[in-house]
């Protein structure tokens, strides 16, 4: 069942990754850039963890694919930064959108926390990238462990 082959420890690896690092890093975007209340950015957060889990594997799936692209394009480092910011963006900004008309910001929010968020995903995804990979190690992914090999 949670075999190093297993789709459950994968999955179980991107979704913690993603609850982790998505909880942490939205929350001060919200407050801090967007001019959410606490309590605005809080709500978000909670409507925000079972999303995340339910996109947590379809987006590490997306983010596989686009890096098995990006090494067939080069396998220098730069483009598999590239890679990543843009799987973070093209997935997760529409899912944002979607979260934050939930929780009832309003248009002018929206717009400032999507905006600030592709900004910071210009290194968010990066970031997210090399932290869902080390989950994956934690996790003892073998999928993962094998293709850096």
């Amino acid at each position: 069942m949670f075999s190093p082959q297993s789709r459950l420890r994968h999955a179980v690896a991107d979704t913690f990754a993603m609850v982790v690092y998505c909880s942490v890093v939205n929350m001060l975007i919200e407050i801090f850039l967007s001019g959410m209340s606490f309590e605005q950015s809080l709500s978000s957060r909670l409507v925000a963890i079972p999303v995340n889990i339910i996109i947590a594997w379809p987006y590490g799936l997306y983010r596989d694919a686009v890096m098995r692209l990006a090494r067939r394009i080069s396998p220098a480092g730069w483009v598999k930064n590239l890679a990543d910011v843009l799987a973070y963006v093209t997935f997760q900004s529409p899912v944002y959108v979607a979260i934050l008309l939930t929780v009832g910001a309003d248009w002018h929010q929206i717009a400032a926390a999507v905006s600030s968020n592709i900004v910071v995903s210009m290194l968010m995804g990066v970031v997210y990238g090399y932290f869902l990979d080390y989950c994956r190690r934690l996790f003892k992914v073998s999928q993962y462990n094998q293709a850096k090999a």
